[in-house]
């Protein structure tokens, strides 16, 4: 069995209209955000072996926020991934190592949210009792984090082949509402 984890990254801030959107850094709200599921992640014990990370400046600092993340995965930063459709991101997956059995990865909506619904498939959102399955249906908010179960290899990765196992969004923790 394998676990694909998928982070969409923390609020990023709008402050600097002349920043280009991929040197847009995280705002305030955005930094707490990151903080609170870094300790989700590690509440959950969730431990990537690899990450995958847009080369995006928002991306990257979602990132650093859960440091230090449990065993020192590999970590690879891909410009690939910044603003990448679904079926990118897709494509990504199925390059992953065979010897993965968790990967991590860090991108963008409105790609995040589309794959997120690819991988559980139609019937899964209407039928599944994961926690989080009704808002992951409706919207995939900033810091947001969905866990999937695969069964078969990352090569052969394709809609509707995964379980989703949760999903959490930190607006909907009670760390956020303070």
């Amino acid at each position: 069995m394998r676990q694909l984890l998928l982070l969409r990254h923390a609020k990023s801030s709008w402050d600097d209209p002349a920043l280009p959107d991929h040197a847009r850094p995280l705002n305030a709200r955005g930094r707490r955000a990151a903080a609170v599921m870094a300790a989700v992640m590690r509440d959950l014990e969730l431990a990537p072996e690899v990450v995958l990370v847009s080369s995006a400046r928002r991306t990257l600092q979602t990132l650093e926020a859960l440091a230090p993340l449990v065993g020192s995965p590999m970590v690879e930063p891909m410009d690939d991934l910044y603003l990448a459709s679904w079926q990118r991101m897709l494509e990504v997956l199925r390059s992953v190592p065979e010897t993965a059995r968790s990967v991590l990865l860090i991108g963008h909506n409105p790609g995040m949210h589309d794959l997120a619904l690819a991988l559980a498939g139609p019937q899964a959102m209407t039928h599944c009792r994961a926690p989080g399955t009704r808002r992951l249906a409706g919207s995939y908010p900033t810091a947001a984090l969905a866990e999937f179960n695969l069964a078969g290899p990352w090569q052969a990765l394709t809609q509707g082949e995964a379980r989703l196992i949760r999903f959490i969004a930190p607006n909907d923790l009670p760390e956020m509402a303070v």
